[in-house]
């Protein structure tokens, strides 16, 4: 009798990818997860967040970009063509998470995962354009993508460890304290979307209604909220070093901390300027990064130990003969 084998599973019986390349395959994922937040960011500082005027095709009667659309229709267009790289990617990393042997359902899980997110966002993408820039739908467009980042960096974190329950690093006290950073630091993206949402840079030379607040008044909320992460990781970093916590996991706190300091940095001087496209170009991809570092500390406080080879077990006589 034939068996009807799934592509995924074809590949898999005539490929073993190394740990590297499983590795390498979770981290473009990664990497094209932030890339796509920030050429996001550049179709929206450059004015082009109607440069394709629909969706899914580019205007009514073309599915690709048309010279009458000029400038912002490239870069529009660009951002949209570069999710199939997104894609190729995540697929990349579907496709070596089902191929390791032996088989690691929850590895491949994360990687769908990934694709689904991808798939949704697009969708959220086209909404966007479908309501004129919404402030409320960029936001939730945005916010998706760094969802995509997260089950990302969690896929490329898990690639490194075992299947096994995991196993807690440092005293319980001090991963609270790591949930309270991840919460925080949530919340902080989640007020840069509402600064972005009622400012400048709406996305289109039109008419791009805004977000009923004062643009600085969400400024000044996020400040504060960027201090409470700030303490919160200095915190960390000290109670690291009190409860000898393993040497990766200090050095994630300290990573932590350089980011918060450079993307603070960014922050006031972006705001005392007067906003410029190229420092919050700089402000996004900092916040891409600021969240990576956040999930990797609270991924190094607990470990998942690769689970021993069983020995196979043999027959009596072979065993008679040792």
């Amino acid at each position: 009798m034939w068996t009807v084998q799934t592509p995924l599973a074809f590949i898999a019986q005539r490929w073993t990818p190394s740990p590297r390349v499983l590795r390498r395959a979770a981290l473009s994922a990664v990497v094209m997860s932030v890339a796509i937040i920030v050429t996001g960011g550049a179709v929206r500082l450059t004015g082009s967040g109607l440069g394709c005027d629909t969706w899914p095709k580019c205007t009514d009667d073309s599915l690709i970009v048309t010279a009458e659309q000029g400038f912002h229709g490239l870069v529009e267009f660009g951002n949209r063509m570069l999710t199939y790289v997104l894609s190729a990617a995540v697929g990349w990393a579907i496709i070596a998470a089902r191929s390791v042997k032996p088989r690691r359902r929850p590895l491949t899980r994360l990687g769908w995962a990934q694709f689904w997110i991808v798939m949704s966002n697009a969708v959220i993408g086209g909404i966007t354009v479908w309501m004129g820039l919404n402030p409320w739908t960029v936001a939730g467009h945005f916010l998706a993508a760094n969802a995509l980042l997260t089950v990302a960096v969690v896929t490329w974190h898990r690639t490194g460890e075992g299947d096994t329950p995991p196993k807690p690093r440092v005293p319980r006290p001090v991963r609270k304290l790591s949930w309270a950073i991840t919460g925080v630091s949530a919340l902080l993206i989640a007020l840069g979307t509402t600064v972005t949402g009622a400012g400048k840079h709406a996305g289109d030379s039109s008419d791009v209604p805004r977000m009923p607040w004062d643009w600085t008044n969400a400024a000044h909320v996020h400040a504060v909220a960027a201090w409470v992460v700030c303490a919160l990781a200095l915190a960390m970093w000290l109670v690291l070093r009190v409860v000898d916590a393993p040497d990766d996991t200090r050095a994630r706190a300290r990573d932590l901390l350089i980011v918060l300091l450079a993307q603070g940095v960014i922050g006031y001087v972006q705001y005392f300027t007067g906003v410029p496209e190229l420092l919050v170009a700089a402000h996004m991809l900092g916040s891409a990064l600021l969240w990576i570092a956040v999930v990797r500390l609270a991924l190094s406080l607990r470990e998942r130990p690769v689970a021993a080879a069983e020995i196979p077990a043999q027959p009596d006589a072979e065993l008679a003969k040792a």
